[in-house]
Parts: structure tokens; sequence; C-alpha cells
């Protein structure tokens, strides 16, 4: 399974682990994802998305409905 969230397309960034003598080691920087049940009156049935916190944070200020009409609109829903 991939870790890229299904509703804004956030995957991992890469960057830079910088010591105290400045060395330099490559690093990964992973989304907070997680894994969660929603429920769709309009279709009358309960899907399951791995979204970002940012995205579950969207979800409760404009609803499931408008949310994933605007990532299907994007592209970024799978289902």
């Amino acid at each position: 399974m991939s870790k890229v969230c299904e509703i804004t397309g956030k995957k991992a960034m890469f960057g830079n682990n910088v010591s105290f003598s400045i060395n330099k080691t490559r690093r990964r920087f992973d989304v907070n994802l997680s894994k969660k049940r929603f429920y769709i009156p309009e279709e009358d049935r309960w899907i399951t998305l791995k979204v970002s916190t940012r995205a579950l944070k969207s979800i409760n200020k404009k609803g499931i409905s408008a949310v994933l009409k605007e990532a299907k609109a994007k592209g970024f829903v799978i289902k």
C-alpha cells in the first residue's frame, strides 16, 4: 500500500538530516495518514479511505460529499 492521501494527493517528501558538523544524509518526510471509514448518505454506503489529517479537517468543515466531489474533479480519489 502506498503512502498517499486519497483525498488531497499528498505523498512523502525527501530532504536532509543535518548534523552539528553539517554533514547531510538523505531522509524522508512521511505523510500523517490514517485509515478512516466514512458514511455517504446520498449513496447509503460506507467507504474506507486513507486520508491525511489535513483532509480530515476539510471533511469535518465541508462534509464528505463535497470533499469527495472536489477530489474526483482533481482526479485524486481512486474508488
